[in-house]
């Protein structure tokens, strides 16, 4: 990368920015794991995005990483559908149809 920009994420706090980058990884990691996805640094200043299927996509911050999640596995990302069940962080079931409305 021969411009590095810093996004507004990566900016203060009383750590480092790379504590503060790996940190952020480590939540991202439990979140696009209910994506099937998995997110890795790229030299402190991109994301490597992985589907578990083996796309993969550079993203440069983390409002892209949403997009590249919808590009990658075809389904869009909502957070309100996300729980944390048994200590992993899941999508939240889909309701199930009532047996007398499929009749």
């Amino acid at each position: 990368m021969l411009v590095q920009r810093r996004h507004w994420a990566d900016q203060g706090g009383a750590d480092t920015p790379r504590r503060q980058r790996l940190a952020r990884l480590g939540i991202l990691r439990q979140i696009l794991a209910a994506y099937a996805c998995r997110i890795s640094d790229w030299q402190g200043s991109a994301y490597v995005l992985e589907s578990y299927t083996g796309k993969s996509e550079i993203v440069h911050d983390l409002a892209q990483i949403w997009a590249a999640v919808e590009r990658l596995t075809g389904r869009k990302p909502d957070p309100l559908a996300l729980v944390r069940s048994a200590g992993r962080i899941q999508l939240r079931p889909e309701p199930s149809a009532p047996a007398d409305a499929a009749r």
